[in-house]
């Protein structure tokens, strides 16, 4: 991989203190090829060397705030509905900040995006895999010149939140992985990271795509 100029690149991570957000932080405080990791939250996190981590309220983007001033951009925001309360909280964190956040970070220069999406999105689809596509397709319209959309399956990793239903499916997931087909497995949250961090770190322009198969060791 290249980069301009043998440049590092500066990374702005939204929803850094979830599963993959988590591991993206992880995963790129430690790569030589990203200068800083910019990533807004809600609470502190632990001071690391090249983290810059701006504490904020993201139901009310600081739209003037410096640091949107960044290379690439990876957003693994996500919630469910239940933990949202509604359909419109839910919808508010997976497709309209997302959105937001790619608007002011490509009108600040950035140049690279990277999404977590889900299996099956589309506009076609049930109320969550509609989200989904909606927020893929509002990216989509903000002509980032490289634009990557990773579509995990169930997502197998520790969650800091307690969902019941989610557990289940990865314990049963687990169990059958031999017999499910590959589209279907739970993907490890390491592994989404692994994609996403690649599809800001490659020189390549235009849509990338990678489904839930593609994400299997």
């Amino acid at each position: 991989m290249t980069y301009p100029n043998n440049k590092p690149l500066s990374l702005l991570l939204v929803g850094a203190t979830g599963a993959v957000g988590r591991q993206v932080l992880a995963l790129a405080l430690v790569d030589p090829r990203i200068e800083q990791v910019v990533a807004p939250t809600r609470r502190p996190l632990p001071k690391r060397a090249k983290l810059y981590n701006p504490v904020i309220d993201f139901a009310h983007l600081p739209v003037d705030a410096r640091w949107w001033n960044v290379d690439a951009v990876i957003c693994t925001l996500g919630t469910t509905i239940k933990a949202a309360g509604s359909q419109t909280a839910f919808a508010a964190v997976d497709r309209d900040l997302p959105i937001q956040v790619a608007k002011l970070a490509r009108a600040a220069g950035a140049t690279r995006f990277a999404l977590n999406s889900s299996l099956g999105a589309n506009p076609a689809g049930n109320f969550y895999l509609r989200t989904k596509a909606e927020a893929e397709a509002g990216i989509r319209n903000i002509n980032y010149p490289s634009f990557t959309i990773v579509r995990p399956s169930l997502i197998d990793a520790a969650r800091e939140e307690s969902r019941p239903g989610e557990k289940i499916g990865l314990i049963i997931a687990r169990i059958f992985r031999p017999l499910i087909p590959l589209r279907y497995r739970a993907v490890k949250a390491e592994r989404i990271a692994l994609a996403l961090l690649d599809g800001v770190l490659r020189d390549q322009s235009g849509e990338s795509i990678i489904e839930s198969e593609q994400l299997q060791n």
